[in-house]
């Protein structure tokens, strides 16, 4: 079944503010109004905001956070991302180990000096791993929100693809703060399950030593309502208003080095390779 257009979404006033690193015009990214994917993007986010419950997320928490389901290096995780093209994007048809190369260069390019933010640039996106071991797109991709509490106007397809979810019109996960109290953090926040947040665990359990920064940018780069839309500031801390400009500095690099001009990944290779063997060295359990 085609999925019509159905019109301007509240996602759109909050691309982020700042020029693109490629030729592209800065309004033709995070187009989820039209374009020749968006029947592909928005049944993902229709199955995504159907069943991303807190129940769900609760359950995934207990499935994944584990890390039991394979050893592999780092690499050898950027590397399956070959298999996968992310189904939630509508800026890019090619597989994610490109973009991922494309991020770091970004990064490199303008801060020569922070070898662990390259890195992040590099890696940020190989949770999508779980994509390849079973789980569906809607539970691996995507713009990220909170559960357990309100769905704020600024999520994408807001109005038209939660109304099957039960949350929606629970007495108390309706309401704004849900199940948190207010200023709680971000930390004591559950996010709706994707790779932002796998990958964020993964990192913790193998006791990597990407700095704190770097570890929020791989945690919230999806949560677009938040470090975009200015939503969801009564959930959060000193913490996470100290760490939004980092993730903010991300995000431009993180969306707008997307390209069809693809990276010559082999000649990168050894380079981030020697920064891998200084943060997250070894084989590595996912």
């Amino acid at each position: 079944m085609r999925v019509i257009n159905l019109g301007p979404d509240p996602s759109l006033a909050y691309r982020p503010d700042q020029q693109p690193i490629t030729n592209k015009g800065q309004t033709e990214f995070r187009n989820f109004e039209s374009g020749e994917l968006f029947d592909r993007v928005h049944n993902t986010y229709k199955l995504m905001h159907t069943h991303q419950t807190l129940d769900f997320v609760k359950r995934k928490h207990a499935e994944w956070s584990g890390c039991t389901h394979a050893n592999m290096t780092m690499m050898e995780a950027i590397d399956s991302l070959d298999q996968l093209v992310d189904e939630s994007d509508p800026d890019v048809d090619f597989p994610n180990s490109f973009h991922a190369f494309q991020t770091a260069e970004g990064i490199r390019s303008l801060h020569p000096d922070k070898d662990w933010f390259q890195l992040v640039g590099l890696i940020h996106d190989v949770g999508k791993i779980m994509a390849l071991w079973g789980e569906p797109q809607w539970a691996v991709v995507g713009d990220t929100f909170p559960v357990g509490c309100k769905f704020q106007d600024s999520i994408v397809f807001r109005d038209t693809t939660f109304k099957e979810n039960p949350d929606l019109i629970d007495t108390v996960l309706s309401t704004e703060c849900g199940i948190y109290k207010p200023k709680c953090g971000l930390e004591n926040v559950l996010m709706s399950w994707g790779h932002d947040e796998y990958l964020y665990q993964v990192m913790k359990f193998n006791k990597c030593s990407i700095p704190e920064e770097g570890l929020y940018m791989i945690r919230f780069h999806s949560f677009y309502p938040w470090h975009c839309g200015n939503s969801y500031t009564h959930l959060c801390d000193d913490k996470d208003r100290s760490m939004l400009p980092w993730v903010k500095e991300f995000n431009k690099f993180d969306l707008y080095t997307k390209s069809e001009e693809l990276p010559d990944v082999e000649s990168l290779r050894p380079y981030y390779q020697s920064l891998i063997d200084k943060y997250c060295p070894g084989v590595l359990q996912w």
